[in-house]
């Protein structure tokens, strides 16, 4: 198997390459540059990484202390099949600065199987709540 690398070290993320897959995304659709600067800024960000060269990206929003809600959790289409997933929401999960994280929570329509692994499991106790809106014009 390939050897990949996961890393927190924000400065090997290259942001444009993660911005674009993202915005390619079903997700990521009406994203921009400036929305993801401010998201990555804010989060805990981590890369994968073959041979040097970032393959995936995911991040954590976080109070690093008791809720940590998963991200923007993508592999580069042409990476795709080999766990580079697995490995980054392992990474995130086990990161030492959430160890007293105990509520992880995410959202996807398409990579259940993926998040069940790590003990996710779909919300229907009725205690989850959504507020859906549209941003506010930016001036």
């Amino acid at each position: 198997m390939t050897e990949v690398e996961i890393s927190f070290d924000v400065s090997r993320i290259d942001f444009d390459k993660t911005s674009d897959v993202i915005k390619a995304s079903y997700w990521g659709e009406g994203r921009t540059d400036d929305i993801h600067r401010r998201a990555f800024a804010n989060s805990l960000c981590l890369g994968a990484y073959i041979d040097g060269e970032q393959v995936g990206f995911a991040r954590a929003i976080t109070d690093y202390a008791c809720f940590a809600y998963v991200a923007d959790v993508i592999v580069w289409p042409e990476r795709r099949g080999l766990g580079i997933g697995k490995k980054l929401i392992q990474a995130l999960i086990d990161h030492p600065e959430l160890a007293s994280v105990t509520g992880f929570s995410l959202r996807t329509s398409d990579a259940h199987s993926l998040y069940e692994q790590f003990g996710f499991v779909t919300s229907t106790d009725g205690m989850y709540m959504r507020l859906s809106r549209q941003p506010a014009a930016q001036g």
